[in-house]
């Protein structure tokens, strides 16, 4: 092993010679207290910095195995050390100087959720830190003593304040450990209670803006009608009393700009778990929930959508339906199957982003357009049985139409953001309109076992590059993947792992003969034994990826245009 000594030679040795030489740095070091590795080194000052990484043993960090004796809570302590760090590192960035990116310091930049990192792993209690410098250089020049600064003055202090159980604020980690505890047991009694979602008493679920994540000052706390009021016993902060939304269909109305929206977008993002202080810390949801929507201009492949969509005019077979250009209805019935296929069992859906004649078919375009001349069977008629065939519930936003009434099970009217159980008012106010469709009894068969072929093409090139677009889309090789419309997709990090994870099923999964689902167990397993890494040869494991659900990762393969079958 060398040390840390060595390092400080080969500087010395590698000053103002052209910038390639830095690549003789690449290596592990010995700074005592833990293991500075330089992974891989850019190719000149304008490029993209070099990933470097820290090591602290276990017997150094000392953090207690109790913060880590369960996957969600070492989640948790992955995310906290990250944020410290990254904090740490901010500070001293751009500290040295040069050209280009030269003095740059940066680790991953973590929202309001908590997620699953390469950046930092926490492994029997030895902690591993990955980040991004920007090795300093005058023009294309080595500037030695710069680096120097960074790696030997700047770093040490960060790693320590950050990594070592002794130096950091305990209590704050213990209270963040404390909330993933609570967070956890709620998300393990929903579905015994009858529930599919929680939104505790007090919650404040307005963000500062539509560009902003942080909760909105002065917002209306959020009180549960009487009607709905459950309460947990939760194991460290006590009894915590809430809405509790079960299972079935729900409908949420309102007038405009009074919260129906907001309580959707609030439980959309409650399949994670969020940090202290961001208002929906005790707002949680099915985790494999969906956000149902329609999406025009999406690639669809091979996917049946006969339950919703059957007798195109042009005899186009909707068993296997393709397109590369969807249609709202289309898109949406798409949507749907996949989803179920992904084995969500929560549907979100606002009609503000939906296909209105995907939604519903009033009694008047009934009587005017026989049902035998309409190809689409709305979603109305299937909500009922998507939940009593398949234990799928819906969580519907509707401001415009009252059509569902007549289906709900639980209808919530949202006024001034304050919820009001109106169930027994809204179904009286229905019976004196007539019903305008007639519920099916049994969700029609469906093909769910797809089985794509690899692209070929993909095998044959020497080197595939991925590209990530914040959260709307990415590129494998020279193909674009839309994502904008995966509105659950919350990190521009699990965007770029959706890159890897694209090229990694295609060269190692598909084969024909897996069905996707198949291939999503085999992905999760893998995720869950080994983590992101496991993508990654040895020692070039990418600094800022973040998990994504299995719902995403499938949603992306489903979008990818060079899907074969």
């Amino acid at each position: 092993m060398k040390s840390s000594e060595d390092l400080r030679i080969k500087l010395k040795s590698i000053d103002h010679r052209s910038y390639p030489a830095y690549k003789d740095l690449q290596g592990a070091y010995d700074f005592r207290d833990y293991l500075l590795s330089i992974d891989h080194v850019q190719g000149d000052p304008f490029a993209a910095p070099s990933r470097l990484s820290v090591k602290v043993a276990a017997n150094r960090a000392a953090f207690p195995p109790e913060l880590f004796d369960t996957f969600e809570k070492r989640i948790t302590l992955q995310d906290h050390l990250t944020r410290l760090f990254a904090r740490q590192l901010s500070s001293g960035s751009f500290s040295a100087k040069g050209s280009g990116k030269s003095g740059l310091l940066t680790a991953s930049r973590c929202g309001q959720e908590v997620l699953e990192r390469t950046a930092c792993r926490v492994q029997e209690g030895a902690v591993t830190l990955r980040f991004e410098a920007g090795f300093p250089a005058r023009g294309r020049t080595i500037d030695a003593r710069e680096l120097e600064k960074m790696l030997f003055d700047i770093l040490p202090g960060c790693v320590r304040g950050s990594l070592f159980y002794k130096n950091i604020r305990q209590e704050k980690l213990k209270s963040a450990i404390a909330l993933c505890e609570d967070q956890q047991a709620i998300r393990e009694q929903l579905s015994e209670r009858g529930l599919c979602a929680f939104i505790a008493n007090g919650s404040i679920l307005p963000r500062q803006s539509g560009i902003s994540d942080l909760p909105l000052k002065d917002g209306v706390p959020f009180r549960s009608p009487a009607s709905l009021e459950v309460s947990f016993k939760l194991p460290n902060r006590g009894t915590v009393t809430g809405m509790g939304i079960p299972k079935g269909i729900t409908l949420f109305v309102g007038g405009g700009y009074h919260g129906k929206s907001t309580v959707l977008q609030a439980l959309q993002n409650a399949v994670y778990n969020h940090i202290e202080g961001d208002g929906r810390e005790l707002v949680i949801a099915d985790d494999s929930a969906w956000k149902l929507r329609s999406e025009d201009g999406r690639s669809i492949s091979n996917v049946d959508i006969s339950p919703f969509i059957r007798h195109l005019p042009n005899r186009k077979d909707t068993r296997h339906f393709s397109t590369e250009d969807a249609s709202g209805s289309t898109s949406q019935a798409a949507n749907l199957i996949e989803s179920m296929e992904s084995g969500s069992t929560l549907m979100l859906i606002d009609e503000d982003t939906s296909a209105t004649n995907f939604m519903i078919r009033d009694k008047l375009m009934q009587q005017v357009v026989s049902p035998q001349e309409e190809p689409i069977t709305p979603f109305i008629e299937r909500v009922r049985s998507l939940y009593q065939d398949f234990g799928i519930s819906s969580i519907i936003v509707a401001g415009s139409s009252g059509s569902y009434f007549h289906v709900a099970d639980t209808i919530i009217q949202m006024k001034e953001y304050v919820p009001c159980d109106i169930t027994e008012k809204a179904k009286e106010a229905a019976n004196a309109f007539p019903v305008f469709s007639s519920a099916q009894e049994l969700f029609p068969d469906y093909l769910s076992n797809r089985a794509p072929k690899p692209n070929m093409a993909l095998r044959k090139e020497d080197r595939l590059k991925q590209k990530a677009l914040g959260t709307s889309e990415l590129s494998l090789a020279k193909d674009t993947v839309e994502l904008r419309y995966l509105e659950q997709l919350r990190d521009s990090e699990q965007t770029m792992a959706l890159a890897y994870l694209l090229k990694y099923v295609e060269l190692q999964l598909l084969d024909g003969r897996k069905s996707l689902c198949q291939v999503a167990d085999l992905l999760e397993k893998q995720l869950d034994q080994k983590g992101l890494e496991s993508l990654f040869d040895r020692g070039d494991v990418r600094a800022s990826l973040a998990r994504p659900r299995r719902q995403e990762i499938l949603a992306c393969i489903n979008r990818y245009r060079k899907l074969y079958f």
